[in-house]
């Protein structure tokens, strides 16, 4: 079972708004996280879908992979650099300059195959503590009247 990465580097984007979008896919069925950034209205939403596209892309590549069974192992946003040039100021307040930042950020996916379910018997619960609960309402609610 390995990772199938993707990502997408200098994003004119900031990582502010777009891990928002990142924490809404991460761990979900590759499927269900395309139908969800599909009707994300936001800018991020398109930037993301693409590079989750890619890294689905990536794991088709090995044949022994089931492209329905992956999941979104990993969604992280960083920060990248600020777009230079030249430094711009804007004017700010008492005669100052502030600089424009023009931000940017580095979209990382990484997309895993999902281990098959290990069933698992549920614990048997202890019926004591329950009773106890029982008892304890009842002599409550005989007190109250």
């Amino acid at each position: 079972m390995s990772n199938f990465r993707a990502s997408h580097r200098y994003a004119r984007i900031t990582a502010r708004k777009c891990r928002l979008i990142a924490d809404m896919i991460r761990g979900l069925p590759v499927n269900r996280a395309l139908e969800v950034l599909a009707f994300t209205e936001r800018r991020g939403a398109r930037l993301v879908e693409k590079v989750l596209k890619s890294a689905v892309a990536n794991a088709q590549q090995d044949e022994n992979v089931n492209v329905n069974k992956l999941y979104v192992a990993e969604s992280r946003v960083d920060e990248g650099p600020l777009l230079g040039g030249r430094p711009r100021w804007r004017p700010a307040s008492r005669g100052r300059a502030m600089p424009i930042r023009k931000r940017t950020s580095h979209i990382h996916l990484a997309v895993s195959e999902q281990a098959e379910p290990v069933l698992k018997e549920a614990p048997v619960a202890d019926a004591e503590p329950k009773a106890k609960k029982a008892s304890k309402k009842a002599s409550k609610a005989s007190k109250g009247q």
